[in-house]
């Protein structure tokens, strides 16, 4: 039987400093990250979980279960002043800042997918979701830049909830990243341009 870890990651980090501040960092390893409501022989394939020696997290917000690895931007955002604000609102408003930094890399056919996707052509790039905790709300997301739907595929099951625009896709057939669009420059220079776009939307 599988038990795993508390959610330590950065990200989760924002919750102490008691102010709005955002993050943006690149995972050092692969880690697969439970929902809130995922429970562990319901969502991964334990057998190469097992054999890869895949670290498995329990985050304390909604939404699925994710792989986090090297090929991924983590993005992170808390918010203490607006705990009234419905979490749509911040999605949008969120989703919309990172849609726009990644179409002046040249990539273009971003739309808002589901309830808190972005997705290109109809395949999806990014997944978040938010905790709201008493005097703050947590948004935090995956963009996939380069790693291989495949990888997804081999670690994850499929979701026992879904969006209605995957139509019971596969991981293979759902998933895609940045780079098989089209994406050549560096990893870290969407991280900068990211972060340049949250600091100014923070007034940083």
């Amino acid at each position: 039987m599988l038990n795993p870890t508390d959610y330590y990651l950065p990200d989760i980090q924002l919750l102490e400093k008691k102010t709005n501040q955002f993050l943006v960092w690149i995972p050092d390893k692969f880690y697969v990250v439970l929902g809130a409501s995922n429970h562990a022989i319901d969502s991964l394939n334990m057998e190469n979980i097992k054999r890869d020696n895949i670290t498995v997290l329990k985050r304390p917000s909604g939404g699925q279960t994710v792989v986090l690895t090297p090929n991924n931007i983590i993005i992170a955002a808390v918010y203490f002043d607006q705990k009234d604000i419905h979490p749509k609102e911040i999605f949008n408003r969120v989703n919309r800042l990172i849609i726009s930094t990644i179409e002046k890399s040249g990539i273009h056919d971003l739309s808002l997918m589901g309830i808190s996707d972005i997705a290109i052509s109809g395949k999806k790039i990014l997944g978040s979701a938010i905790y709201r905790s008493k005097d703050a709300l947590l948004y935090h997301a995956v963009l996939n830049l380069g790693e291989p739907a495949s990888t997804f595929e081999k670690y994850l099951k499929h979701p026992v909830k879904e969006p209605d625009y995957r139509q019971g896709r596969s991981h293979s057939e759902f998933v895609t990243s940045l780079k098989e669009k089209g994406y050549t420059k560096s990893y870290h220079h969407l991280e900068n341009a990211l972060i340049n776009s949250f600091e100014k939307s923070f007034n940083l």
